[in-house]
Order: structure tokens, then C-alpha cells, then sequence
């Protein structure tokens, strides 16, 4: 268990949590592991199969207290709602915010600064750990560029304008993936970024981890109350869960993009994990699909320090603190969204 931002997080998937007065109870068999205060919390998270009694269940909705039920995996599956849901005003909030360009560009302009700034401390850290192996000259001109679309994005003042910025950004940063590749040369190259289908293995499992990326985002934003088909910079369509996309930009390179600079340069996947298609795709194949589930699994119980909580956490709860933290300034406890700004 883990309690942040008056969240209690429950990762262990063979835990049953029950009503004890006015406390939760976290229990394994007969075994009782920890007692939080209901008074304490805001929401509960739980990533137990066994999941909760009905009276805590009901204690929570009496009290307001969101309970959120997700799959040891992270798949969301339910909410615990009173008979007044408070998540209502939250998105109603959302939608407002939505719909209001000069409103919704705060929030886009902070997950952009979040995307480029780890964008360039994945080159950052390559730079550090491997300087002998790259073209460091050309990975620092490219860094600085990236530091300089940071600081324009400041005077941006319309979304248009933020977009031409991240996509700048976004050819800049591709221009040196090749370059963060260090194993496996032969077999995976980078020349650009191209889905779609995806042309080449490195595209190939960029293009999975990003579907992995999107799943956690969104579960993780169904789980703090929000909508995630309603976006700031990524406009509403049908079927297309644009907020959870406005996450996973700010994610991509800390979380996505290192995974799979991890899965190559480790030599955990390789060129017999994909597929080629007769019409030139490239695809993982059954048995790639599964080494790259496997390792994800692992990577999200690696731990962190959370750069703006300076909390222990493991990568999984990522997505689900950023939600959080979301949500709260939708709500007007946080006066700006903090972004996740990893080095």
C-alpha cells in the first residue's frame, strides 16, 4: 500500500480491504496489513482481484470517497458512486475546459513542456551514460533546440501554435533516435517515424507501447473521475479517447520510448518477434507481443522517486498521479498542472 495525495493506492492483488468503524482495513487472509483512517482519504485505489466489502463500499459513497477497482495489470473496471456523484462537477469542469480554447491551452502547454523537457533528458542521459558510442555534438545542438521550443512555448497564444511547436520539436527529437540505439544496429534502424502501418521493427514496437501507454493513461483518468475521450489539445472525435492521448504526450518519452530503447539495446526483443507483411508493414509477432507485456509488467513495478510529490513510487502509479493531479486542478485545489518532468 501506498498513500499519496490522500490516495490510498492497494497494489498487492491478493488483498481484501473491509469497514472496521470508521477505518479501511487492508487484509491478507487473516492477517490485517494496514488501517487507514476514512476521514484520511479522498479516494482508495485498488488493484486487488479480491477487492472490498460492500459496507466499505458503501461507507465510500456515503462519505464521497472514490473507490476505484483496476486489474493487478492496471485495466479499469468499476467506480463506487453515492447517490450524489460528486465526479459530475468534475467533468462538467472538463467539458468547460474543453471547449473553451483559452482555458484548455494552460493544461496543453504544461503536457507539452512535459513531452519536449523528457524528450530531451532521454538524449540527456544517453549523452551521460554512453559518450564513447554517440555523436554527442549532434545530440547536444539537438537538445538545445528542444530547450529553445521550451522557452517559445511560453508566448504561445492559440493551439494551432502549440501544435506547430510540438510537431518541430517531435522531427527534431526522431532525428536522433537512431543514435539511442546501441545494439542490434542490423536489425533495428530509425530513419523516421511512420505507423500505419508501421514500416520498420523499431516503429513496430514504438507503435505497441504507445496502445500500452494509451490503455494505462486511460484507466488511469477513469479511475480520478475524468472523461477520457473529452481533450484539451486533442480535439473530441468519436472512438478516440483524446484526453488520454494529451496524457500520453507527456509520457511517451520518460515512460514509452525509454521502455523500448530498454527492450532493444538489452536485446530482450529481437528481430524474430516480428512480422513482415506483404504489403511492406511490419508487425510484432504473438511471441513478441508477450516478451514486450512481460517486461512492461515488470518495468511498472520498478521504482521512482515522483519529481513533483518527491515520493517513492513505482512507474505503474505514474499515469494514475498524473490523473490525479489532473483532476485536482480541474477541481481548483492546484493553481497549474504540474507536469511529470523526468531526468
Amino acid at each position: 500500500m501506498i498513500k499519496l495525495l490522500n490516495t490510498l493506492y492497494v497494489l498487492s492483488e491478493d488483498v481484501y480491504l473491509k469497514l472496521d468503524g470508521e477505518n479501511v482495513v487492508v487484509c491478507r487472509d487473516d492477517t490485517t496489513l494496514g488501517r487507514y483512517p476514512l476521514h484520511t482519504l479522498c479516494n482508495i485505489v485498488c488493484f486487488s482481484y479480491k477487492g472490498a466489502s460492500p459496507s466499505l463500499m458503501g461507507k465510500c459513497a456515503e462519505n464521497c470517497i472514490g473507490l476505484s477497482f483496476f486489474t493487478p495489470n492496471g485495466r479499469f473496471l468499476a467506480n463506487v458512486y453515492g447517490e450524489s456523484n460528486g465526479n459530475i462537477l468534475l467533468r462538467k469542469e472538463q467539458y468547460r475546459i474543453s471547449d473553451d480554447e483559452s482555458r484548455a491551452l494552460g493544461y496543453a502547454k504544461n503536457m507539452i513542456i512535459g513531452k519536449i523537457y523528457n524528450e530531451k533528458w532521454c538524449l540527456e542521459r544517453t549523452k551521460r551514460d554512453h559518450p564513447m558510442r554517440v555523436d554527442v555534438d549532434k545530440m547536444s545542438g539537438v537538445s538545445e533546440n528542444l530547450t529553445q521550443f521550451l522557452n517559445n512555448i511560453n508566448e504561445v497564444k492559440n493551439m494551432d501554435s502549440l501544435r506547430g511547436i510540438e510537431g518541430k520539436a517531435a522531427l527534431q527529437y526522431f532525428s536522433c533516435f537512431d543514435d539511442l540505439i546501441l545494439n542490434q544496429k542490423d536489425d533495428f534502424t530509425f530513419t523516421e517515424r511512420n505507423r500505419r502501418p508501421p514500416k520498420d521493427n523499431v516503429n513496430a514496437l514504438l507503435s505497441f507501447v504507445y496502445i500500452l501507454l494509451s490503455n494505462e493513461c486511460s484507466s488511469a483518468l477513469e479511475g480520478a473521475g475524468l472523461d477520457p475521450y473529452s481533450g484539451f489539445m486533442h480535439t473530441d472525435r468519436p472512438g478516440r479517447k483524446s484526453l488520454a492521448l494529451d496524457l500520453v504526450e507527456e509520457l511517451r518519452g520518460s515512460i514509452g520510448d525509454r521502455f523500448v530503447l530498454t527492450l532493444i539495446n538489452t536485446k530482450m526483443i529481437r528481430n524474430e518477434h516480428f512480422t513482415k507483411q506483404e504489403a511492406g508493414g511490419v508487425l510484432l509477432s504473438e511471441q513478441g507481443r508477450k516478451v514486450v507485456i512481460s517486461e512492461w509488467q515488470k518495468h511498472k513495478k520498478e521504482k521512482i522517486t515522483h519529481p513533483f510529490l518527491n515520493e517513492k513510487i513505482e512507474w505503474g502509479l505514474v499515469p494514475h498521479v498524473q490523473a490525479m493531479l489532473l483532476a485536482r486542478t480541474i477541481r481548483g485545489d492546484l493553481s497549474e498542472y504540474p507536469p511529470f518532468l523526468w531526468k
